[in-house]
């Protein structure tokens, strides 16, 4: 290993853990095999990279720029290796993918899984984040791509694939108001209601039907979790409101019933796979993205949701 290489390597893991002995341990070499290597370089660049206190070892300002320099060009040597794997016809690597919370089940567990029978060679990192979290993670290039809602607007982002994903009630199955595919928003004033809470994004939707047609909604239970809505409306709670997207799993499986709100205000949702306008996939990420890519349509509303309501049929 190259002698920058092996530095980076000590110092990061004291930098992280404070200890030049818990380093040793977890590097298994020698305390004064890192002790040296570091002061080695402080020497070299005329500047202490920690301070060294009676409780360990903390991070001197030349540090903490070292040790985000350090992260970023392991980061590199990442994609580096990635990319000589290409070369060589490896289909390995690692792929690391930001997605919102309403994708934790159904789909893309169900394309992941088709992706590792397929390319046992790679790995993948799932991120589940809000939805400005998501963005946020693909553009800096935290995360090989990611999915979200709202990408219009950002130049920093490549739109890959889009479907439409629209909001509505939800109720148990059997729940007289899910025998109706669509209702006003105001057809829910005098019923409990579960709603969600920040930062889900179905809320700036909620909020702006709320000030055009004026209703007052009856908020018996307020949630940030779309597995939390969806128990509590299973449970009886009350009427749920959530995205086409949250519900397909349940909704295919007649366990609720999905009705759009059909107010003309309301707009249907962009749901996109997206990647970074100035980063180029990766081989591997490649892959993982095309088999994503390829399924993508089934997320859209009325494909997802309809023939599960299908009352007449």
């Amino acid at each position: 290993m190259p002698a920058f290489s092996r530095f980076l390597r000590y110092f990061m893991a004291v930098g992280r853990l404070g200890s030049i002995r818990k380093a040793a341990d977890e590097l298994n070499v020698s305390a004064s095999a890192i002790d040296r290597q570091i002061l080695n370089v402080e020497a070299d660049i005329g500047v202490a990279l920690f301070e060294r206190l009676p409780t360990g070892l903390r991070l001197t300002a030349a540090g903490e720029i070292m040790m985000a320099a350090g992260a970023g060009w392991q980061k590199n040597m990442a994609s580096v290796r990635a990319q000589i794997e290409d070369l060589r016809g490896l289909k390995r690597g690692h792929v690391d993918i930001a997605i919102i919370d309403a994708l934790a089940k159904g789909y893309i567990p169900e394309t992941i899984r088709t992706i590792q029978s397929r390319h046992p060679g790679i790995t993948i990192g799932i991120r589940v984040l809000n939805n400005d979290a998501v963005r946020v993670a693909i553009a800096s290039g935290e995360v090989d791509f990611g999915i979200f809602f709202g990408p219009q607007s950002y130049r920093d982002i490549n739109v890959r694939a889009f479907v439409d994903v629209v909001l509505g009630f939800l109720t148990p199955a059997g729940h007289p108001f899910g025998q109706q595919k669509k209702a006003r928003f105001s057809a829910s004033v005098g019923s409990a209601l579960i709603v969600p809470a920040e930062p889900l994004a179905v809320c700036q939707q909620i909020a702006v039907l709320e000030g055009v047609t004026g209703a007052t909604l009856d908020r018996t239970v307020t949630s940030d979790n779309i597995q939390m809505i969806t128990s509590l409306v299973m449970q009886g709670v009350g009427i749920g409101i959530l995205t086409s997207l949250d519900v397909i799993t349940e909704v295919k499986r007649g366990l609720l019933s999905f009705t759009r709100i059909s107010d003309s205000v309301l707009r249907p949702m962009t749901l996109a796979l997206c990647t970074a306008s100035a980063r180029t996939p990766s081989y591997a990420a490649g892959i993982v993205l095309r088999e994503i890519e390829n399924g993508f349509a089934q997320l859209s509303y009325p494909a997802s949701i309809e023939p599960a309501l299908d009352l007449d049929g």
